[in-house]
């Protein structure tokens, strides 16, 4: 099968990883990747959801760190989306890395969470399944066409305890104060590119990076300013990056505010990771099931 990846690209991740890991990553980019759901906890629960997709003649597997996860095995989203569950809002099509930011976040019920960055609304819903809709989730979104999709999943997904700001994080008033806040960072995508589509230079740039990187510097600066001291955070994107992550935490670091928590969670070792520059952080390989992805948990101080 073809490549179509950018020269630019290859040489970034053979500098990073070294040739051999950058091989493996342009691999998994090539993989036809699997569609996984999870089941919302809000508005069924897993036998129903598992007793309805055996019903529909689906083929399922399990996903050993969450029970809300499943990997369909045998149709794809447009088959998924056909169903009545999908339709009722009992099941989210996300992508099993997406998953991930939620629930090493693992939002309290009564916590004031911020998303800074929430459209469509997967992080979001799960936070509130997560916390079972007991949390004060704040959604932002700036465009005004991508709040009304997160609103509409919101609703849809039933979480009662989220509430959207149509506004850019990074211009909230400073009076404001989190308990956890969740910053899926926009980002170049570099961990769920479509090597096979022939227009991928057009819009995979080295301009969309430096831009990606400019958002993601003011947007963790802004996260540390409304996060209250001794409380947690989640840094993540879905990129593969370090200029896009590892380097974004770095000047985080360097302002005294904050410290690295490192990720120590029993679902590690089903996820297939890369080597990453902060001890603690993870960075998720592309495959078959997972997309490129980073995250990082940090404590202000």
């Amino acid at each position: 099968m073809e490549s179509n990846i950018p020269g630019f690209l290859k040489e970034m991740l053979e500098t990073q990883y070294g040739i051999e890991i950058a091989e493996k990553i342009i691999n998994g980019y090539m993989a036809d990747r699997k569609v996984t759901l999870r089941i919302n906890t809000l508005k069924s629960d897993r036998q129903n959801v598992l007793d309805k997709l055996l019903e529909a003649g689906i083929e399922v597997e399990i996903v050993p760190w969450s029970k809300e996860a499943i990997i369909i095995k045998n149709v794809r989203e447009k088959e998924i989306q056909a169903l009545e569950i999908y339709e009722k809002g009992d099941i989210y099509l996300q992508s099993l890395s997406s998953m991930l930011p939620p629930i090493l976040l693992d939002p309290k019920p009564e916590a004031d969470i911020l998303d800074m960055a929430a459209a469509p609304g997967g992080k979001t819903t799960q936070m509130a399944a997560l916390s079972e809709n007991r949390a004060h989730i704040t959604a932002c979104e700036m465009n005004p066409i991508r709040a009304e999709r997160l609103k509409y999943n919101i609703e849809k997904q039933g979480a009662t305890c989220a509430y959207v700001m149509v506004t850019d994080a990074r211009r909230m008033d400073s009076f404001f104060s989190f308990d956890q806040i969740l910053l899926d960072a926009p980002c170049s995508g570099s961990g769920t590119l479509n090597i096979k589509d022939e227009h991928l230079e057009n819009y995979f740039t080295k301009k969309l990076i430096e831009k990606s990187i400019c958002s993601q510097t003011a947007l963790l600066k802004k996260a540390i300013d409304m996060l209250k001291s001794g409380k947690e955070m989640i840094y993540s994107t879905c990129s593969i990056l370090e200029c896009e992550n590892e380097e974004i935490i770095k000047k985080g670091l360097a302002t005294g505010k904050i410290e690295i928590v490192p990720i120590k969670w029993e679902g590690l070792k089903d996820i297939p990771l890369l080597p990453t520059k902060i001890d603690g952080t993870i960075a998720v390989c592309p495959n078959a099931l997972f997309e490129g992805f980073f995250v990082a948990k940090i404590r202000k101080k």
